[in-house]
């Protein structure tokens, strides 16, 4: 019986071993030179406009995962659609900034639990260079929580973190905010390496947590000369094996977010957003080029589901 015990212990050592050297993509069932693709998009919750746009391109088009942001004033309208349909995946976007000028949101605890984040009107502050200057660690940790827990409490199975305007990313305070967060709920969590000198840091705390993350994101930076189809295009033609992570903003093209962008030439100005939900929505172009590059959608729920299995294994 002693020999039995110890071949079985060997077996279990090198199960585990295995686990740990299989990609992402093998431990989600899927060959190690598959292309898988999460498409996820932004900003639920912003305005009506976005709203429509969001749960009209996951349930007709290419988009399978989003994130709301329980700051916003439309987020009980997509909380409410996310909540009455379980196979929606929706994680959490962690907002800290009300950058907009024509469109405010102030923290989900209000102005007196959190001083540190807001302006003199309440709301929270309009930047993340003032974030960094000024919020406290500990106010950020207590409202992001509150907006994870705003979010559940709405009855939405959250899949995921990520976070605004990268703003947890780019403070290594702020960072560990995040992963406590991530950590505390067991949701894996979207990794973009703003800053070079702290990606590996960053991602050794990950792995030290259990957190898991796509192998790669692409924010689609758009190139001189290059049109929004242009970029995803580029992007698709160009991914590689493992588990990638592209997101997106989608909204209707109205006067809404008109209104709440304005001429903004950023990608997130309404025109890009209006562009980019007519693409994964409805673009026949777009949907051959997955099939015919054999990418493969996932979403954001398959990796919380795995990193949650695994954190239950000894």
């Amino acid at each position: 019986m002693v020999w039995w015990t110890w071949i079985c212990g060997l077996c279990l050592c090198a199960a585990a071993l295995c686990a740990q050297s299989a990609s992402l993509a093998e431990r989600l069932g899927y060959g190690p030179k598959d292309r898988l693709l999460i498409i996820n998009a932004d900003d639920g919750g912003l305005a009506h406009a976005e709203n429509v746009a969001t749960l009209d391109a996951m349930r007709r088009g290419l988009v399978g995962s989003a994130t709301l942001m329980a700051t916003c004033p439309w987020f009980p309208e997509i909380a409410a659609a996310a909540a009455a349909d379980p196979k929606l995946d929706f994680g959490v976007h962690l907002v800290v900034t009300s950058e907009w000028d024509t469109l405010r949101w102030g923290p989900v605890l209000g102005r007196t639990a959190v001083p540190s984040l807001v302006d003199a009107q309440g709301y929270l502050l309009g930047s993340v260079r003032a974030v960094h200057a000024q919020a406290r660690p500990a106010e950020v940790e207590a409202e992001c929580r509150a907006q994870i827990q705003k979010t559940l409490e709405a009855g939405v199975d959250v899949s995921h973190l990520d976070m605004h305007m990268h703003a947890l990313a780019l403070d290594p305070r702020l960072f560990e905010v995040y992963v406590k967060l991530a950590r505390e709920f067991d949701l894996p969590a979207r990794f973009l390496p703003t800053r070079e000198d702290l990606r590996e840091v960053q991602l050794a705390r990950f792995r030290q947590e259990g957190i898991l993350t796509p192998d790669r994101l692409y924010p689609g930076a758009i190139q001189p000369g290059e049109t929004v189809a242009d970029v995803w295009r580029r992007v698709l033609h160009s991914l590689r094996p493992g588990v990638s992570e592209l997101y997106i903003h989608v909204a209707l093209e109205h006067p809404e977010m008109q209104a709440l962008t304005g001429a903004e030439p950023m990608r997130t100005g309404w025109r890009d957003r209006a562009e980019e939900y007519r693409l994964f929505t409805t673009d026949p172009g777009l949907r051959r080029l997955l099939e015919s590059e054999g990418i493969k959608l996932i979403r954001w729920r398959e990796i919380r589901d795995l990193q949650r299995r695994e954190r239950k294994q000894p």
